[in-house]
């Protein structure tokens, strides 16, 4: 009998995708994978983004902002995603500014495919014209901005919890700014899985991944533990606050407002030539 194919799973280095998926990666894990066999590969979500454009991986996380360019490849899972429910990426600066005194100026930011990028866009205006950006990788800005070599950040993972110890100041939390605008949380991340592997095997997948985060959700207390190591400059307390906000029960499922909000981000940016316009949104649905 041939060998199980080995399916590539693309995630961040981050607390919360570790925390998601800390029974898959166990030797041996410690939910059921379904006959399926998984390598994880860990990179930033930028490079993440660009894979998923090609193609490359099997599974992946992604930025919302980036489906609408993957989804002629690609499924959403109903599981997996990164909700900012009143909170998110947020814009800091070395002295006060307003969100108006943004305009113009030099901001750093993660990616152009993340959905922070997005959100900063449909707040401001689009990048290269209501302000200058340059993409630096994520765990580098608030020093850049606090260097002077940027006017602005715009922070995404655990950079939101930690800028106050380099003395930057918060301009605008485009969760908050979201709510405000629509009501509604703000759909960061998700989880998508290749097409091309049949719908039998991709409703397979996304149960395996549900699973491995409900069982980080019951058993907590050692999931954080597994996920500190990937917490850049976070203590245990600082990474189960961030675990917290970023995986719960909108990770193991969207529901019809989280998918309300993606329906929502996409059609505002498409209607803003931000995003292409995608017809309507398929999710792979955990059982």
């Amino acid at each position: 009998m041939p060998d199980t194919p080995t399916i590539q799973l693309g995630h961040s280095p981050d607390p919360d995708d570790a925390f998601m998926f800390y029974a898959m990666a166990q030797n041996p894990p410690l939910i059921d994978l379904k006959g399926h066999r998984f390598q994880h590969t860990l990179q930033d979500i930028q490079t993440l983004n660009q894979r998923a454009m090609r193609g490359e991986l099997e599974v992946s996380a992604i930025s919302i902002h980036a489906f609408p360019y993957v989804a002629d490849k690609y499924a959403l899972m109903s599981c997996g995603s990164s909700m900012g429910d009143g909170y998110g990426p947020m814009v800091v600066t070395r002295a006060p500014m307003t969100i108006d005194d943004l305009r113009g100026k030099r901001i750093a930011i993660p990616g152009k495919l993340t959905t922070a990028y997005l959100t900063l866009q449909l707040c401001l205006g689009r990048g290269g014209e209501a302000f200058d950006y340059e993409v630096v990788m994520f765990d580098a800005i608030p020093a850049a901005v606090q260097s002077g070599e940027f006017d602005a950040g715009l922070l995404i993972h655990e950079g939101q919890l930690t800028y106050k110890k380099l003395g930057l100041h918060l301009v605008v939390d485009l969760g908050v700014w979201w709510k405000e605008q629509t009501g509604l949380p703000l759909p960061l991340g998700g989880n998508v899985v290749r097409k091309d592997l049949g719908e039998t095997a991709c409703q397979e997948i996304t149960d395996v991944i549900r699973e491995s985060i409900q069982y980080s959700l019951d058993n907590r207390a050692q999931a954080v533990k597994y996920a500190l190591q990937f917490g850049r400059d976070l203590n245990h307390e600082l990474a189960d606050e961030f675990v917290g906000m970023y995986v719960n029960h909108w990770t193991l499922d969207y529901g019809q407002r989280g998918r309300e909000a993606i329906t929502r981000l996409l059609a505002d940016g498409a209607q803003r030539g931000f995003v292409p316009a995608i017809s309507e949104l398929q999710f792979v649905t955990a059982k």
